[in-house]
């Protein structure tokens, strides 16, 4: 389909990358009204920066929810790297309150792998409760896990990230939204935001739902990890553009940014940047690129869903990225990503939910794909 003669793009790519901008722009004029920001860095240069869409700028703050999940694995991939977090020393042994509910034997990388089995709450929880991560890793300690250890993993939509940055406040005394911005935001100037300060309220652009309304709520497992059987379920439009889940910044689901601030942020995790070493060395870098869950996901289903906390992008965009492409995707259809065997460190960021939600919009496929052909003629 060609876009529309009113399809605007903003924004620059390097000449060997204008095949990205075409689809960029293809994709724009498919969808009328779509608002979308694109940045893609080679090697550590950024090679595409574009925007589309009524009101967005490129730095336009959007709601980019578990895409945060990405930047608290990092932190705690540097924390490993550092020799302060162990990852399969028992986390009751830093976290007493944890060993309830015969969790006395997992350890970090359980954690990291959502095989905790700690998806939500019983009873609900409220939004309060969902963007407080202090509040919330005390509530899911006193919890019997969901399945026994061992027996299977799902995706921790709302909690992973209470739970590994309780165990980081527990060793380090500081939270994983101050690691966050000490190592990485503010060294790097990264527009992505583990906690959004009022001053930067006027640049947000409040998520938006999808043209078609979700179909019915999920039940079982899926509906525990989503807050789907809370009175009333939780509504994700409506959780991103509350203020508080904006300042408290839980990595988990209320982070805010750029697709700028992403992508240089992945290309600091592979590549030399800003005259830095690149953030992860090659060990921490292969033990966090490393499969670890075969089989289908309990929660949504997705085979070999994980990575070392870090989706697995190579398997979900499987022929397009290498098997140790790692990044994560946000509830709005956002996907970001970098891949250590070409270099390439990608953000797609999008202002209202992808028909069908969840897991990167269906564009990105398209997107990466003229990425990859780019790079690859870059490369020659």
């Amino acid at each position: 389909m060609n876009a529309s003669p009113m399809t605007t793009v903003h924004g620059t790519a390097d000449e060997r990358f204008t095949p990205v901008r075409a689809e960029f722009t293809a994709i724009a004029g498919e969808e009328p009204g779509l608002s979308a920001q694109l940045s893609v860095w080679l090697h550590g240069r950024q090679v595409v920066d574009l925007w589309t869409g009524p009101d967005v700028t490129g730095d336009s703050l959007l709601a980019l929810y578990s895409s945060g999940k990405g930047a608290a694995h990092l932190v705690t991939a540097l924390l490993v790297q550092d020799g302060v977090l162990y990852l399969d020393r028992p986390v009751a042994d830093d976290w007493p309150e944890f060993a309830a509910g015969g969790k006395a034997g997992l350890t970090l990388r359980d954690l990291l792998s959502h095989k905790a089995g700690l998806l939500g709450h019983p009873k609900g929880l409220s939004t309060a409760e969902l963007a407080d991560e202090r509040q919330l890793a005390e509530l899911l300690a006193a919890l019997r896990p969901a399945w026994t250890p061992g027996t299977g993993y799902g995706y921790h939509a709302f909690t992973v990230t209470a739970l590994t940055g309780e165990l980081i406040s527990r060793v380090t005394g500081r939270t994983l939204q101050d690691h966050y911005a000490e190592r990485l935001r503010i060294p790097y100037g990264l527009d992505f935001h583990l906690g959004l300060p009022e001053s930067e309220e006027p640049r947000y652009l409040p998520a938006q739902p999808a043209p078609v309304a979700p179909g019915r709520l999920p039940t079982g497992l899926t509906a525990l990890a989503f807050n789907a059987h809370a009175q009333p379920p939780t509504d994700l439009v409506k959780y991103a553009n509350t203020r508080t889940v904006r300042a408290l910044g839980s990595a988990s689901s209320g982070s805010v940014g750029t697709a700028r601030g992403l992508a240089k942020l992945y290309a600091a995790g592979v590549s030399a940047v800003d005259g830095r070493a690149p953030l992860l060395g090659p060990d921490v870098l292969a033990e966090f690129t490393a499969p670890h869950t075969r089989g289908a996901d309990l929660v949504t289903g997705e085979e070999d869903h994980f990575l070392l906390g870090f989706e697995a992008q190579g398997v979900r965009y499987k022929g397009l990225l290498g098997a140790r492409a790692f990044g994560h995707s946000g509830a709005v259809g956002a996907q970001s990503f970098a891949d250590p065997a070409t270099g390439i460190a990608y953000s797609y960021t999008r202002r209202r939910f992808a028909p069908g939600g969840g897991g990167g919009a269906p564009e990105n496929h398209r997107l990466i794909a003229a990425v990859g052909k780019a790079a690859a003629t870059a490369r020659r």
